[in-house]
């Protein structure tokens, strides 16, 4: 019978996989980054696991109404597969999505429907694990994860603009993750 991590990844792998292969394989990767630091949230690591293969689901050419895809995966996880509430305030706000909103004139209409989730731990893990993943899902650091995100889409883009605009949090995250993980035993 399979488990809900494997019902979420399979979601993901159908929304993402022939559409999106490199996208698909960041997802991958952010997700095995998630069972690497799974003993940072212990209570919530198979939460963490389907945000993390989760988090871009919203970019599959079939679910991008807004092109903002943290909203758009979100509403398609709430409306059509009926997700959890926090998942689904995950996927939305993953990596200071809120700023981008902002960007993007999205961030009153995010906000309303996808309540910020009020569990640092949970919100910088799954930060960490989008980035310190590469496109192609390898392991990277934030640094260079942002100025790949920068170089990719320019920085006067809104993703650029964003990107830089969260960077400080971003690593504040990374690091915090970091911390947590260099006290837990081995």
């Amino acid at each position: 019978m399979p488990t809900a991590k494997d019902q979420w990844t399979r979601v993901a792998e159908v929304e993402l996989a022939v559409p999106l292969p490199r996208r698909w394989a960041h997802s991958q990767g952010v997700a095995r980054r998630a069972a690497e630091i799974a003993g940072a949230v212990p209570d919530d690591a198979d939460l963490l696991h389907a945000a993390a293969v989760l988090h871009d689901v919203g970019y599959a050419p079939r679910l991008a109404t807004t092109g903002f895809h943290p909203l758009d995966g979100a509403r398609f996880l709430r409306d059509v597969h009926i997700a959890d509430e926090r998942l689904t305030s995950l996927v939305a706000n993953h990596t200071f999505a809120l700023l981008e909103a902002e960007e993007r004139g999205l961030r009153e209409t995010l906000e309303a429907e996808f309540p910020l989730l009020d569990d640092q731990r949970l919100v910088d893990a799954l930060i960490y694990c989008d980035m310190t993943t590469t496109p192609d899902g390898e392991g990277t650091t934030a640094e260079e994860r942002i100025a790949e995100i920068v170089g990719r889409y320019g920085e006067d883009s809104i993703v650029g603009r964003f990107i830089r605009r969260a960077r400080p949090e971003i690593l504040a995250s990374v690091a915090r993750v970091e911390g947590a993980l260099a006290v837990q035993p081995r």
